[in-house]
């Protein structure tokens, strides 16, 4: 009987996110030389918003607390604001077109989509790129631009969020490998190890095949194995990582989830979080005004910023940040 040895695998691991959003950050011209090239995907920033539920909730729900904020000029629709400030916190850009007359004087503002706007170089404009490799340019002064500061170039905006990104991802990555892990169904990783001289190469083969077609759904299967008078040790199953046994899954997402929410500054009160323990986050309302008077005063600043490039009947305004006094602060 042969006593040559016999293995196989059971596959690769598979990346599950293959971002590298940060990879080649830094501002260059496009191969035209004709525009510059954002310093982090803008497609990749976008998907962000769907691919990670704590990153996305942040951001709408500081664009809400900004829209509540906003008072309408009759120039700029609510509508458009709102879509503004989506792309302000998304992106760390936000554009805007200034309508004008046939005298050429500033009647309107409207919200040109960021993702696939660009900046031209030579300080000639703005450039959007439109499908079918199809492309537009605006006059010089027909676009405003609004951005995030970034200390390593003044030609786009960088989302503020951006040192969180790697925790969303991380959040997003943990999720996905659960989904695997179900959807596969090997719940185990083990090595089946054989050392029984009474093994036959027959049985060998067919426990490759039934092993091999257990992945995937319905691998929740029962095995039976005889070996006549064969050695108790001759088949072993050494587990190499048991997922239920040791799961980090809950850590990862929670960990992860407050490193965003960290990220955008968010208290977890006005998220929603439930107090674990004995703990309290405190009273939403007082919260709320506190992060109004600081976070979303700050972020209203950079629209009211455009003021001194507007006529005053375009002007951007916001209700008051201040903290509102407590009533019967003595009962």
């Amino acid at each position: 009987m042969s006593k040559k040895q016999s293995d196989f695998t059971f596959g690769d691991p598979e990346p599950v996110q293959n971002s590298r959003m940060l990879d080649a950050l830094g501002v260059f011209a496009d191969m035209t030389s004709e525009y510059y090239v954002p310093p982090i995907d803008l497609n990749g920033l976008s998907m962000m918003r769907r691919a990670n539920g704590h990153h996305g909730s942040c951001v709408l729900l500081r664009r809400a607390m900004l829209a509540n904020a906003f008072i309408s000029n009759g120039v700029l629709s609510i509508r458009d604001f709102k879509a503004l400030g989506i792309d302000f916190l998304t992106f760390g850009n936000a554009y805007l077109q200034i309508l004008r007359n046939a005298f050429d004087r500033p009647t309107g503002l409207r919200h040109v989509a960021a993702l696939n706007m660009r900046v031209r170089t030579n300080k000639k404009g703005f450039r959007i790129l439109l499908p079918e490799g199809e492309t537009f340019d605006f006059d010089k002064d027909e676009i405003l631009h609004i951005k995030e500061y970034d200390t390593q170039q003044e030609i786009y905006g960088v989302p503020d969020w951006i040192g969180g990104l790697q925790s969303a991802l991380l959040n997003q990555d943990a999720t996905l490998f659960r989904r695997k892990y179900y959807v596969n169904g090997a719940h185990l990783g083990y090595i089946l190890y054989t050392n029984d001289a009474k093994i036959d190469p027959g049985q060998i083969k067919e426990l490759k095949e039934k092993i091999a077609a257990g992945k995937g759904a319905g691998n929740f299967k029962s095995m039976y194995m005889h070996i006549p008078k064969g050695d108790k040790d001759g088949v072993q199953i050494i587990p190499v990582g048991d997922f239920s046994k040791k799961d980090e899954f809950l850590n990862i997402k929670n960990i992860s989830a407050a490193d965003v929410r960290e990220a955008h500054r968010v208290p977890p009160i006005l998220m929603g979080i439930v107090p674990q323990g004995t703990g309290n986050l405190g009273d939403p309302i007082k919260v709320k005004n506190v992060y109004n008077s600081i976070e979303t005063k700050a972020l209203a600043q950079s629209f009211i910023d455009l003021n001194d490039k507007l006529p005053p009947k375009l002007h951007f305004k916001f209700k008051d940040f201040e903290i509102p006094e407590e009533k019967n602060r003595n009962t």
